[in-house]
């Protein structure tokens, strides 16, 4: 989620013209904090394609709309690399347990009141002030890591390594490990020419690759792993990358 803000950038998201008409005038009544709708969807698949090439803070979002319903997209959501707030508005007070759930700030159902529809703005913004750290920041040659409430950038020649550990990814330096929340498959695509993935769960800096050998996994059980260079790690090789980290050694 981004930084505290004075105006929210809202994306209205309802299958119904006249529910998100309501709505914009309702936020045009807000203050404290204001905000601003800067976009509209009828559907969860274009609700999705403006959050991947747009900027909100917070997603005003229906439940019940033709195809994906509300509450699958908030679990999509909440995927993104820097997901916005989610406030539910809906006509079914059902669904309030299965909301809550999936994080959203606030559950509002039908007609909404100015008053309520302010108070869930004003949570939304306290929420964000409280939030943790944003995901690391990706440029063309460093990581921005939040490390204990200090701001590292790291230059990703020193990375040797990036792992997948449940919810997070391991950077793991020479002298170093640090835990980003952001998600391999964006570190992959961001630095494609930098690292080798050798496992659903691991990058492997091309300069680091050391050599292959047999390993007896406890959880993946007999199979191949990697070396690296430096530490000395081993990193288990899936079937499906071994020719690839095969091809990749014979160029070291």
């Amino acid at each position: 989620m981004s930084e505290p803000f004075s105006v929210l950038r809202v994306l209205l998201v309802d299958d119904e013209n006249l529910a998100r008409a309501r709505l914009r005038s309702l936020l045009a009544d807000c203050q404290l904090p204001s905000a601003q709708v800067d976009g509209e969807a009828a559907s969860a698949v274009a609700a999705m394609h403006l959050l991947q090439h747009g900027s909100f803070d917070l997603v005003l979002l229906d439940i019940g709309m033709p195809g994906s319903s509300g509450l699958a997209l908030a679990q999509a959501i909440a995927e993104l690399p820097m997901p916005p707030a989610v406030v539910f508005v809906t006509a079914h007070a059902e669904h309030a347990l299965q909301a809550f759930d999936l994080h959203a700030v606030d559950y509002l159902t039908k007609p909404v009141r100015l008053e309520r529809l302010q108070a869930a703005l004003q949570k939304v913004q306290r929420t964000t002030r409280s939030a943790p750290a944003s995901p690391a920041v990706l440029t063309d040659n460093f990581l921005n890591i939040q490390d204990r409430g200090q701001t590292l950038r790291l230059a990703i020649i020193e990375v040797l390594y990036l792992k997948a550990e449940l919810k997070y990814t391991t950077v793991r330096t020479a002298n170093n490990s640090y835990i980003l929340n952001t998600a391999l498959s964006e570190l992959e695509e961001k630095y494609a020419a930098h690292f080798l993935r050798v496992h659903r769960n691991a990058l492997v800096a091309q300069h680091a690759i050391h050599s292959l050998l047999r390993h007896v996994d406890p959880v993946e059980g007999e199979g191949w792993a990697l070396r690296v260079k430096g530490v000395g790690d081993l990193l288990m090789v899936s079937r499906r990358q071994l020719a690839a980290v095969r091809q990749a050694l014979l160029a070291v």
